[in-house]
């Protein structure tokens, strides 16, 4: 017989890591752009190649930063959402099996629970529902 292993279960995936690295990496290359920049934009002289650079650096480097954290933020999302559907269907297969084993015969289906809303008595569609009574 196999030895059971007794650690947790790993935790579910959640993407990120490397994202954050590129986006700080990102973002530390930005503000050195930028610093260099306004260093340059100070010194005497006139407009150079150097401006460009620094400027067309910073712009670069800024726009690829927020793209990067944009798009790190949709995946932490996906993520959650993919674990919160996983769960939910863990729940209602966990509840379809027991509402099989639980039916007095097999055309018996026990309903799937839902959730009850607070202050809610009656289902009723906006409007009132009164679409009878007006005519």
């Amino acid at each position: 017989m196999a030895p059971q292993d007794s650690r947790p279960p790993p935790p579910p995936h959640r993407p990120g890591a490397v994202s954050l690295f590129f986006v700080c990496k990102a973002a530390v290359f930005a503000a050195g752009f930028w610093i260099w920049l306004v260093v340059l934009a100070f010194d005497e002289g006139a407009a150079s190649g150097m401006h460009l650079l620094a400027a067309t650096g910073a712009i670069t480097t800024t726009l690829v930063s927020v793209i990067l954290g944009v798009r790190m933020a949709l995946q932490a999302n996906a993520a959650q959402r993919h674990a919160e559907l996983k769960r939910l269907l863990v729940d209602i297969s966990w509840n379809a099996f027991a509402a099989a084993g639980n039916a007095e015969s097999p055309a018996n289906v026990v309903p799937f629970p839902t959730m009850a809303y607070e202050g809610l008595t009656s289902v009723r569609p906006p409007g009132g529902g009164d679409r009878d009574r007006r005519r």
